[in-house]
């Protein structure tokens, strides 16, 4: 799984064909039997995607009255999907939305997956980059995201380093461990989540990470990944958008709770995925589902306007304000 915004440059494209919204069918409230609903997934089932997987095997959304479907998404992407009308939810993520909404889209985050960012720049140890300034002479590997060198030059200027002393270049969705291993570049973007638990448990291979959290008076938070809908959906179907959030909720209280239980209802989705990943990744992940007050979901209106601007300052495209972005309103109360 690579960081949200490894797959911003080949969707949003995509997604932008894709602006105009077909109706879902009827409300919950308004049909007899379950209420069938599509979520598509940004990636192959992962643990970021537990809290659903949870939901659905403990009966959670049966109970809510829906019959979930959770699909993986096609070459358009996640959102081009849920805006063409063939699902209701998406996963997607802050840098993604913001863009679209700039553009004409009514897409809206409803919920965040985690309560803040778990991404990092990762590098060989012995390459010696423990912090953003010892990225000066470094070779970067990017994905070609418009987001990525803001973001550098950020962290390394902010860290009393020389962002023009940094090296780039984009080599897309690649093993990064074959281009650390050739010393073709020296740091990378990933999930502390995923890539970083793959690269020091399973691969054995001694990595440095700078994590974006650990830098936020730096560079801003932003929510990644986030669960989102189209506008037609939640004045469509405003019941159906509710009973499914207050049942995800469950499955992700479950997760951060019991994270054995979250990998293996995802190796259960996908046998193919190595547990000796996923124990450690869901383990990892769980205090990042709740936030402080114990409540999943909810977004700082603050989180998102920082990242806006963040956005609007280095000629990144995205609305004049975040707001009608996202919003916490289809959330379970309390």
């Amino acid at each position: 799984m690579k960081p949200a915004a490894r797959r911003i440059a080949c969707v949003v494209a995509a997604s932008v064909m894709a602006l105009s919204v077909v109706a879902c069918g009827d409300d919950a409230s308004t049909g007899a039997g379950p209420k069938k609903v599509t979520v598509i997934l940004d990636w192959t089932p992962n643990t970021n995607h537990a809290g659903v997987y949870l939901a659905r095997q403990k009966g959670y959304y049966q109970r809510a009255g829906l019959d979930v479907k959770v699909i993986e998404p096609d070459q358009a992407g996640a959102l081009a999907q849920v805006m063409a009308g063939n699902g209701q939810f998406a996963f997607s993520y802050a840098e993604q939305v913001l863009p679209l909404r700039a553009q004409g889209s009514d897409v809206v985050s409803i919920a965040a997956v985690t309560r803040t960012n778990t991404s990092s720049l990762v590098s060989p140890a012995d390459r010696g980059i423990r912090r953003p300034r010892d990225l000066e002479g470094k070779t970067y590997a990017g994905f070609g995201g418009d987001i990525e060198k803001p973001l550098i030059e950020a962290l390394v200027r902010c860290d009393g380093g020389d962002p023009a002393k940094v090296k780039y270049v984009d080599v897309g969705n690649v093993d990064y461990t074959v281009g650390f291993r050739r010393k073709a570049f020296d740091a990378v973007w990933v999930f502390d989540g995923w890539d970083v638990i793959r690269m020091r448990r399973i691969q054995k291979t001694p990595v440095n990470t700078i994590q974006f959290r650990d830098h936020l008076n730096c560079i801003p938070d932003w929510y990644t990944p986030v669960i989102a809908t189209s506008g037609t959906v939640l004045k469509e179907q405003p019941e159906t958008v509710r009973a499914f959030l207050a049942a995800t909720a469950k499955g992700y209280e479950d997760a951060a709770k019991h994270p054995s239980e979250a990998a293996a209802v995802v190796m259960q989705a996908a046998p193919e995925s190595d547990q000796a990943l996923l124990v450690p990744s869901a383990r990892f992940l769980a205090p990042f589902f709740l936030d402080a007050n114990g409540r999943w979901g909810h977004q700082d209106p603050g989180m998102w306007e920082g990242f806006n601007a963040f956005l609007r300052t280095n000629d990144i495209t995205a609305p004049e304000s975040a707001e009608g972005s996202f919003t916490n309103d289809y959330l379970p109360k309390g």
